[in-house]
């Protein structure tokens, strides 16, 4: 119904983990939830600028989301598709991972680096790469989101990996950065050495 909109920027409100951003679209004003770490995005009010959005109409509300891109917004879509996870829970996994990344994790059914979302327990994880494997297998091809071959770690070692930079600190987002990286390394990319790819991921991390 409203593919995107483009206005002038009243102003942001952040209410726990939901942020609201205020637009004036030629004199009609908007209210869009939109993903928290498009926040850093949005220009100071005043200056103008543009959202994607998705419209969920319910008997008693009419809530709009935005979002960076229509990727992003088609993403959503599939995400809340998915019997038992609702908008909040889809913004807080698109706001976990970057598009591409979350995508990989759902198609590799990545549990683990899923269930780092606020909100998104093992069952719903679960689900989700269940429900959407094969969707997003063929879907992503199309949105431009294929992942470079051979990167990241072979799944005998995923999560032990995941786990222990997780245990020092690292957020999934950095994670999945620096196992995409690290893993275009030829000698690296075959390994199942849980600890070289740890030093490895570290030593990217540290430089980045």
């Amino acid at each position: 119904m409203i593919t995107f909109l483009k206005g002038v920027v009243v102003g942001i409100q952040r209410a726990n983990s939901r942020v609201m951003l205020f637009l004036d679209v030629q004199g009609v004003g908007y209210e869009v939830q939109i993903v928290p770490r498009l926040q850093s995005d949005i220009p100071i009010a005043g200056e103008t600028t543009q959202v994607f959005t998705h419209l969920q109409v319910r008997e008693d509300q009419w809530t709009l989301f935005g979002f960076s891109s229509i990727v992003e917004r088609d993403l959503f879509r599939q995400i809340i598709g998915v019997s038992g996870v609702g908008a909040q829970s889809a913004l807080a996994l698109l706001n976990t991972l970057p598009t591409a990344d979350l995508v990989q994790a759902i198609v590799a059914s990545n549990v683990r680096l899923l269930s780092q979302a606020p909100g998104i327990g093992k069952k719903t994880a679960e689900r989700l790469a269940l429900e959407l494997r094969a969707k997003l297998t063929e879907w992503r091809e199309s949105a431009g989101l294929l992942t470079a071959p051979g990167a990241g770690p072979v799944a005998t070692v995923q999560e032990d990996v995941e786990m222990t930079l997780l245990a020092l600190g690292y957020s999934s987002q950095e994670i999945v950065q620096a196992l995409d990286a690290v893993g275009q390394q030829k000698s690296l990319s075959k390994t199942a050495d849980v600890e070289d790819w740890i030093r490895e991921a570290i030593t990217w991390l540290s430089q980045s």
